[in-house]
């Protein structure tokens, strides 16, 4: 028999948690050779709240989980009893495929998923609520409640520069992301 990846639906919000009850089951049964990973598709970006930097954890797939099981055996026939097995567990919805006939992912889109996650982990993504051209708010500062344009995002130091009108002049103005809002 050989793994595969599925998706299967859960409640949004409660990935983490179906995603322990699936492991606990699988270890309480003693099927870790059949189930071999339960995954929650999810990133590591870093953003700035309140002033300061955060590393915060952002689901790719709401209301999925991944996992890595055998599901079929040599001559392609579901195995009902694992199926029945996984779909038992509580707030654990349907797989993604036909009603009973799970459709595993293609192991490129695996890959790419769990390549992402990774890289994530070593080199957090920043999360920028905005781009060049953008209009946007001042929130807080000596240029609370002016509105401008976007002219620059500096990635690494987490700054946007914003063009601002004041007295009739357009005036560059260097904010951090937290202090500006899209209007």
């Amino acid at each position: 028999m050989v793994k595969q990846w599925f998706v299967v639906r859960v409640p949004t919000n409660m990935e983490d948690r179906v995603r322990e009850s699936v492991l606990n089951r699988v270890k309480t049964h003693n099927l870790e050779h059949r189930i071999s990973q339960v995954v929650v598709a999810q990133v590591t970006e870093q953003e700035i709240r309140a002033g300061k930097k955060k590393l915060v954890q952002r689901k790719i797939f709401p209301g999925y989980v991944l996992l890595e099981a055998d599901l079929y055996d040599g001559e392609g026939k579901l195995d009902r009893d694992l199926w029945f097995f996984i779909k038992e567990t509580p707030r654990l919805g349907d797989f993604v495929g036909s009603d009973q006939n799970p459709q595993p992912m293609a192991q490129s889109e695996v890959e790419r998923i769990l390549g992402g996650m990774k890289s994530t982990e070593e080199k957090p993504r920043v999360n920028i609520p905005c781009n060049v051209g953008d209009r946007v708010k001042i929130k807080e500062g000596p240029f609370e409640n002016f509105t401008g344009v976007v002219d620059d995002v500096n990635v690494e130091k987490m700054l946007v520069r914003v063009i601002v009108t004041i007295f009739g002049r357009e005036t560059p103005v260097e904010l951090e992301v937290s202090q500006v809002e899209l209007v």
